[in-house]
Parts: structure tokens; C-alpha cells; sequence
């Protein structure tokens, strides 16, 4: 899929400069289902961005769609993504509308900007709108917020684990390659991936390469 930026209603402070950039590094995503025979394959290309791989694995735990396996591979300065999906049921993704949306919501993603008016700062941001995005958003400005002026809409809930949920973790720190090889076995559940991936992004990890397979009741993440 490629998408028609030219179209697109800018906000009215970006320059020409600012629009080429954002031309540049938009997401590519193409929707497969014809390569595999029990899943749909979403294809994802975009510039290397900290935060743009937890935003498309959002995106898609957002849709309720269910993510059997995924490749991650950081080429120099380009991600190059592969999810394996289905709806909460286990069948591929064929409402034609259905994937036109998922196409567009992740070719939306991770582009805001920024400016100074009066000594206030406006903040606005440019995608598609999803459940829980206004509190996200909120969550980042309590963050960077010195006076503690912003708070979220809901409160976590403690979660309560039995021994046979209990994830197995291992890291392996290879010094001579420059990174670290996480590995996590554990019982698979709803927003695993998005709760592995926001971990590391929060602790400022980038994830250069990554293989996940969740097919069965027990998930595998390197």
C-alpha cells in the first residue's frame, strides 16, 4: 500500500522542509494473505524511530487482533517489521474495510510536533484515533511534567500470578557484537508482546532483531 501524502491536510505550521521529512519516513505496510495459510501477514517498513515498533505492536493489540508470530530487523537506519495475525478467534483477516483501516492506522504512526506560543508550549499530534490514546498521551506529560499537573484516567490493577505463569527471562550480554539477547518463555496471553516491547522501550532499549512466536499456549521472545 502506498500512501497519498500529497492529499493529506497538513497542520498549518510545518514548512515544506518539515512535509519532505515526514514524506520520507512515513511507514510502508503492506497487507499479505495469500504467503501464509493460517495467518495474515502484516509488513511493515519505516525509518529506525525510539518508540515506532511499541507504537505498531499498539496499533495492533489496540485492533484486537492477535499476533502469532513476528520477525524485527533493524537495517542501519530502517525497521523492517513481520506480523503474523489473526482476529481474537484464530481466522485471517478478510473484511476488506478491516484492512484498509489497519493500513492507514499504522502508515499514521508516530509523527507530532511541537511550538512555543506566548511562553506556552501546543502540542499537537497527527494519526489515527484509538481507545486509550488521549490517557497515553496524558501518561507522557505526567512524565515530563515537573509539577506532577497531568494524571491518567484509569489506575493499574495488581496482577495476580500463579507459579506456572511465572515468565522464564535469561539475558546473554554479547559484548563483541555490541547488544544484549534477551530471551522469555512463558504462558501466552492477550498484549504479551506489547507489555515486553513497552518495558523496553521505557528502560531505552532499542530492539534491533527479534523473532516471537506465540502459536500455541506457550510464548517464545528473543
Amino acid at each position: 500500500m502506498k500512501l497519498n501524502t500529497d492529499d493529506m491536510e497538513w497542520p498549518t505550521f510545518l514548512d515544506e522542509y518539515e512535509k519532505l521529512v515526514f514524506r520520507m519516513t512515513i511507514p510502508r505496510v503492506m497487507i499479505d494473505n495469500t504467503s501464509c495459510s493460517n495467518a495474515t501477514l502484516v509488513k511493515i517498513d519505516s525509518a529506525r524511530k525510539h518508540g515506532i515498533l511499541l507504537e505498531a505492536v499498539q496499533v495492533l493489540t489496540d485492533l484486537n487482533l492477535s499476533i502469532k508470530k513476528a520477525y524485527v530487523s533493524c537495517d542501519g537506519r530502517w525497521f523492517m517489521d513481520v506480523f503474523h495475525v489473526t482476529d481474537l478467534d484464530g481466522n485471517k483477516l478478510t473484511d476488506k474495510r478491516f484492512i484498509s483501516y489497519i493500513e492507514q492506522s499504522l502508515g499514521t504512526i508516530h509523527y507530532a510536533s511541537s511550538k512555543s506560543y506566548n511562553g506556552l508550549t501546543a502540542l499537537e499530534l497527527t494519526g489515527t484515533d484509538r481507545i486509550g490514546l488521549l490517557s497515553e498521551v496524558f501518561a507522557v506529560l505526567k512524565k515530563t511534567s515537573p509539577n506532577d499537573v497531568c494524571r491518567r484516567d484509569y489506575e493499574r490493577k495488581p496482577v495476580i500470578r500463579t507459579s506456572s505463569d511465572t515468565p522464564i527471562v535469561s539475558v546473554l550480554n554479547c559484548l563483541e557484537k555490541g547488544y544484549s539477547v534477551v530471551n522469555i518463555q512463558c504462558k501466552d496471553r492477550t498484549k504479551l508482546l506489547f507489555d515486553v516491547v513497552c518495558t523496553l522501550t521505557d528502560m531505552q532499549y532499542v530492539v534491533f532483531h527479534a523473532t516471537i512466536n506465540s502459536a500455541g499456549d506457550r510464548a517464545y521472545l528473543v
